[in-house]
């Protein structure tokens, strides 16, 4: 865990989906930034006499781009939300990390369970080197839940399905619990993720389930699992808490 400050410069930012906004830094000193896929980061943002801390998880898949890219959730009257959707490549912010355990770990053979809602996707889309490595050692089998209102929030969707398609032991779902896509498409479900994940039959003596994102999925999804014998050994989670 570092807790060193250093200072992030925007190199470009985009609408990922209609309320989210993805923000691609790179450390100013040009000292190349190195996370474990699953960490975070904590922006350190000046408002007016005092400062606010959000923390984000890394989104960057290793080896795709030298840029460190968050997934920031649209937050009305949030004041984070104005100082980072207002960035202008340039923009400079502080910032410390990475932290976090919320990472694959040396498991024995089986199932993994990735369940998340909206940019809680962030972590696991940095996990799918290594997810390729375990899923090509045919001693491991994933699937991925996301859980979002709509096809148009369905945040680096497209990721996913191509890693679907290429890795015939790794499934995709998307649970869209207001609106449907027209035409129907393979992975989308109606209802809500935590639902979704019961109707694969987690197996406490196989599976390790991972939950990021929305505390309440996370809280109800652990309740479910609890009571069919998951314990802390098996289950990890990262909740998403939204600030003003």
């Amino acid at each position: 865990m570092s807790h060193e400050r250093f200072t992030f410069v925007l190199q470009s930012s985009l609408m990922a989906t209609p309320r989210v906004r993805q923000l691609n830094f790179r450390r100013e000193d040009g000292t190349p930034f190195s996370s474990a896929p699953g960490q975070f980061i904590t922006l350190h943002l000046p408002w007016q006499d005092m400062e606010l801390r959000r923390s984000y998880s890394v989104a960057t898949i290793p080896g795709s781009v030298d840029d460190v890219q968050i997934a920031v959730t649209h937050v009305e009257g949030g004041r984070a939300t104005k100082l980072l959707f207002d960035m202008t490549p340039g923009a400079r912010v502080e910032a410390t990390g990475p932290f976090g355990r919320f990472m694959l770990r040396d498991d024995p053979p089986g199932r993994y369970l990735l369940v998340a809602t909206g940019t809680g996707i962030s972590p696991y889309r940095a996990m799918l080197p290594q997810l390729r490595a375990r899923l090509d050692g045919k001693q491991h089998t994933a699937a991925l839940l996301l859980g979002v209102r709509g096809p148009d929030e369905l945040l680096f969707g497209e990721d996913f399905v191509s890693f679907a398609r290429e890795n015939p032991a790794f499934e995709f779902i998307a649970s869209y619990s207001r609106r449907m896509p027209e035409p129907p498409v393979a992975h989308a479900r109606k209802g809500y993720v935590q639902d979704h994940l019961m109707e694969l039959k987690p197996d406490p003596t196989r599976d390790i389930v991972y939950l990021c994102g929305n505390p309440d999925m996370i809280d109800t999804a652990v309740e479910r699992l609890k009571a069919i014998g998951f314990d802390n050994h098996n289950l990890r989670r990262e909740k998403y808490v939204s600030s003003n």
